[in-house]
């Protein structure tokens, strides 16, 4: 699919992988409906760009009801969704059972409404909107991208949430894209490694050092957002990319640490 012209709709995108995956659509003369549940924190990113292609909308992807009418707006206002690229995501990290006490069960389900519920939420409203497409040249009515993780497979302690709804990413990721085959419709997920994120902010020195030193093949570094972003650029452009899930991790493999 052509990214230019085309209305692309980013959650998460007021930092990170998202905000790095608005910028490189931008970019490639997409417009864009960049999505995140922090207004002050998204409207500061994409100020720059404000009047030029790019509308900020403040939604809670876990709130499934806002959904709704947040794309019953976006469709009156752009006319179609074309392109959409899940972001949105948390980490809630605890332990299954730390000094007595259990994982709060609060915690787990929120990382679970807002990593998989959320992200088959925006799923299915965006799927719905793009069936009435018209195909353009390469045949495509529209393409997904979901965010997996690394921890996926290689979940490390305290991330039993985390990891969970990343594994849950990768396995909706085939049964959706059959799906949707028949509305011509891609779906794609990208796990990420170790990346220079948000997430990835608060991490004591001794342990990302750590990390680099012993998990990272080559190259010896974190990931940048916009290496994430050029591969939602070329997911989007290449035809024959679907039903699967891209490790972007630099050959990272983790053992028990």
């Amino acid at each position: 699919m052509e990214i230019k012209r085309k209305v692309a709709l980013v959650t998460g995108a007021a930092s990170g992988l998202g905000l790095a995956s608005v910028l490189a659509l931008h970019a490639a003369g997409a417009r864009i409906v960049a999505i995140d549940v922090n207004a002050e924190a998204l409207a500061k990113a994409v100020e720059p760009l404000l009047g030029d292609g790019v509308r900020p909308v403040v939604l809670d992807v876990s709130d499934e009801p806002a959904i709704g009418n947040a794309m019953s707006s976006v469709m009156e206002q752009e006319g179609a969704v074309h392109i959409l690229v899940n972001c949105a995501g948390v980490l809630g990290p605890a332990k299954t059972v730390s000094r007595d006490h259990l994982f709060p069960l609060e915690l787990w389900n929120q990382v679970l409404a807002i990593n998989l519920s959320g992200t088959f939420h925006m799923i299915r409203h965006c799927a719905l909107a793009m069936t009435r497409n018209t195909p353009d040249a390469s045949g495509d009515r529209g393409v997904i991208i979901n965010t997996a993780s690394g921890a996926a497979w290689q979940g490390q302690k305290g991330q039993a949430a985390y990891s969970a709804t990343k594994a849950g990413v990768i396995g909706l990721t085939l049964p959706v894209a059959r799906d949707l085959a028949q509305h011509a419709i891609r779906v794609v997920a990208i796990a990420p490694g170790l990346f220079e994120t948000g997430m990835s902010a608060g991490m004591p020195q001794k342990v990302f050092d750590h990390l680099v030193d012993t998990t990272l093949l080559y190259p010896p570094r974190m990931g940048v957002p916009s290496e994430y972003a050029g591969l939602v650029c070329h997911i989007v452009e290449n035809a024959y990319l679907n039903a699967t899930t891209i490790g972007l991790d630099g050959g990272a493999r983790v053992g028990n640490q």
